[in-house]
C-alpha cells in the first residue's frame, strides 16, 4: 500500500489527515508511532518529520509533514477522487475556502488546543487544570465563534454550499470539545449546531471519532 500515515488515532493532527483519506475513499496505512517512548523524537522518524511531530506522510516517493499541508496535497492529487474538497471549479470559490481554512489555523486552532490541553490531556498526564487559562480562551473561542455564527447564517459551510477542507480541518478539536462540559458554546449558538451536526454525522467522521478514545 502506497499510502502510509506516520500517527496515532488520539492524534488531532494524525486524524485531520484521516478524515481527508476518509473523504476521498482512498486506501491507507497507518503506521503507530510510539510516542509515549518519544519514538517520534528520534530517527528513523525525524527522517520523515524533522521537527519531531505527529504525523508525518508517505504516498509512494511523496514524504511530506503538516496535517493541513496533506490535506491540501490529497485534496489536489486526488481531485477526481470522492469529493471536492477544495472548491476547484472556481478560483473565486477555491479563495474562499482557502481564506477560512486560514481562519481555522489562525483564530480557531489556538484557543481550542489551550482549551483541550488543559480540559483533557493534562489530566491524562496527571497535571492540574488550571481554570483561569480555560476561562480565558472560552472568551477568545466565544468571539471566534460569533463570527463563526453569522457566517453560518449565510452558507450551509464555512466555505459555501458545499462541504470542503474549511469545515473538515475543524473536525479533530471539536471531536474533544464536544465530549467536555463547555460543549454548550457550541450548542448555544444556532447556525454553528447546526453546522457541527451536519459535519459530525458524516460517515468519515463518525469513523474517523470513534478512534479518538482518550
Amino acid at each position: 500500500m502506497s499510502i502510509k500515515v506516520h500517527g496515532y488515532a488520539m492524534s488531532t493532527c494524525t486524524a485531520r489527515v484521516l478524515l481527508c483519506l476518509s473523504e476521498k475513499g482512498l486506501e491507507y496505512e497507518v503506521v503507530p508511532v510510539d510516542v509515549a517512548n518519544g519514538a517520534h523524537k528520534q530517527q528513523p522518524y525525524l527522517s520523515l518529520n524533522p521537527f519531531g511531530q505527529i504525523p508525518a506522510f508517505e504516498d509512494g516517493d511523496v514524504k511530506i509533514f503538516e496535517s493541513r499541508a496533506i490535506s491540501k496535497y490529497l485534496a489536489r492529487k486526488y481531485k477526481d477522487t470522492g469529493i471536492d474538497l477544495l472548491g476547484s471549479s472556481s478560483l473565486t470559490v477555491s479563495t474562499i475556502v482557502d481564506t477560512w481554512m486560514e481562519v481555522e489555523s489562525h483564530q480557531f486552532n489556538s484557543p481550542m488546543q489551550a482549551i483541550i490541553r488543559q480540559m483533557i490531556v493534562n489530566p491524562i498526564f496527571g497535571i492540574a487544570t488550571d481554570e483561569k487559562i480555560i476561562e480565558t480562551e472560552l472568551e477568545k473561542l466565544g468571539k471566534v465563534l460569533d463570527v463563526y455564527e453569522e457566517r453560518l447564517s449565510k452558507c450551509k459551510y464555512l466555505g459555501g454550499d458545499f462541504y470542503s477542507l474549511a469545515d473538515l480541518h475543524h473536525i479533530p478539536y471539536l471531536v474533544y470539545f464536544m465530549r467536555t462540559p463547555k460543549s454548550s458554546v457550541i450548542t448555544s449558538r444556532p447556525h454553528v449546531s447546526a453546522w457541527w451536526n451536519d459535519i459530525s454525522s458524516r460517515p468519515a467522521t463518525v469513523k474517523v471519532a470513534e478512534t479518538m478514545k482518550v
